[in-house]
């Protein structure tokens, strides 16, 4: 397995964003299109055709959520519970009032604050279960307050989604959930079948086809994000830190897709070199040693580069989804950080803290979007509605500016409808 080194600020890869090939695009819309047509039938002909089973029900019986949360591991179900306090605790500290300013002469102005009617998640699980993924999207959802929350997610040979996947949901409250997964069952969410009733938001991760298909449905109902595969940018300048400390951070994200993205920026090539060979070295010992090595082939990198001024400029530029700061003062190092989804402070916050137990979101822009987008919070499941009352004194205040504004546009019926009120008082 290669390793690819590269040198100085001008040797960083370019092109690194995952692709999106035109026959994928083909290949989701057809199914989209047969779903939106066909509803439960289509999602029978894709579910036999990429699971290879046809569930008895799409919906997952009640009974079936309660006996996965009775047999879920009693010495795993502490962890579960405190990591989801964690969440909770942190998003509690993002939910929105609604507000609104009353004015001496009578104006109202302001905000009023609502939770969506529903949000489809979805829960991957092909070659790993994330019952994290299932926390980190729940919860923001139940704070904000969602009337409706459904869940997808793949079949197992079982016809129903995995058992972790079901005793998660079964602890969080959700009782819809369905066994259907791929872009069938973004479909299904979008436009609804004879079983699925629609959603107005589809969040959750999922691989290059899920990715494509929200980003095909989105219009008809709101999307996270256009999200590629995972990725981590660690940034060290410190030569004290442990080589192995570097190469199992790198190997966390690897390990997540073939197309996962893991970067390390380093000012020592001795570094570069250690971390290169620890990894070379674990890669076979590992059990998902077949993801890591296409993800190290394919999209994986380390960079030597001269300063800490280099760093930060590669950072900026590339906008990572993870980014670990090993830096010697990474507080005050933070501020020169502009474009990031996660920031990692210090040798003692591994990527994988977040992933599982700090509190914060991993849900996050990936693929360069850390540049405009934010991560997964309880703003993705409220919207807000702008709220105006005038008074007749107000109105008459500013009624010859909104007419001329309104006439310089051409709009005259907008500028009659001030003028019928200053002649007409109510």
């Amino acid at each position: 397995m290669e390793i690819k080194i590269f040198e100085g600020l001008e040797s960083f890869p370019k092109n690194l964003k995952p692709g999106f090939s035109r026959e994928l695009t083909n290949i989701v819309s057809e199914i989209l299109d047969s779903v939106k047509k066909n509803g439960d039938s289509a999602l029978a002909k894709y579910s036999k055709k990429f699971d290879k089973i046809i569930p008895k029900s799409w919906l997952v019986p009640r009974s079936y959520l309660k006996d996965a949360l009775n047999d879920l591991d009693r010495n795993f179900l502490p962890i579960f519970e405190e990591a989801a306090d964690n969440i909770m605790t942190f998003h509690e500290r993002q939910k929105k009032d609604s507000q609104f300013e009353f004015g001496p002469d009578g104006t109202i102005l302001g905000w009023k604050v609502n939770p969506l009617d529903s949000v489809g998640i979805y829960v991957p699980g092909g070659s790993a279960i994330y019952p994290s993924t299932l926390l980190m999207n729940v919860i923001p959802a139940q704070v904000a307050g969602v009337g409706r929350i459904v869940l997808v997610s793949p079949p197992s040979n079982t016809g129903l989604p995995h058992k972790l996947v079901m005793a998660c949901a079964a602890f969080m409250g959700i009782e819809e959930i369905y066994s259907v997964g791929g872009v069938q069952a973004i479909g299904a969410l979008a436009y609804g079948t004879e079983s699925i009733k629609k959603v107005v938001k589809i969040t959750g991760p999922g691989n290059n086809y899920v990715a494509e298909a929200k980003k095909q449905v989105f219009g008809s109902v709101g999307i996270d994000s256009y999200a590629g595969p995972s990725e981590i940018m660690i940034a060290c300048n410190r030569s004290d830190i442990p080589s192995e400390y570097l190469a199992w951070d790198l190997l966390a994200q690897a390990e997540h897709d073939p197309q996962a993205g893991a970067f390390l920026l380093t000012t020592s090539k001795k570094q570069a070199v250690e971390v290169a060979n620890f990894i070379k070295s674990l890669t076979p010992t590992l059990s998902r040693s077949e993801i890591i090595e296409p993800s190290f082939e394919n999209r994986s990198a380390i960079i030597v580069v001269n300063s800490f001024e280099d760093i930060i400029e590669i950072i900026n530029d590339f906008a990572p989804e993870h980014l670990e700061l090993l830096s010697a003062n990474p507080f005050e190092d933070l501020h020169h950080i502009r474009n990031a989804g996660s920031i990692f402070l210090g040798p003692n916050t591994p990527e994988a803290v977040g992933d599982y137990f700090a509190g914060p979101n991993h849900t996050l822009p990936t693929s360069g979007c850390a540049k405009f987008a934010s991560p997964l919070g309880v703003s993705d499941f409220l919207k807000t509605s702008s709220v105006i009352s005038y008074s007749y004194n107000k109105l008459k205040n500013q009624s010859k500016q909104i007419i001329r504004f309104a006439e310089e546009e051409g709009l005259f019926a907008h500028a009659n409808a001030i003028r019928i009120r200053m002649e007409k008082k109510l």
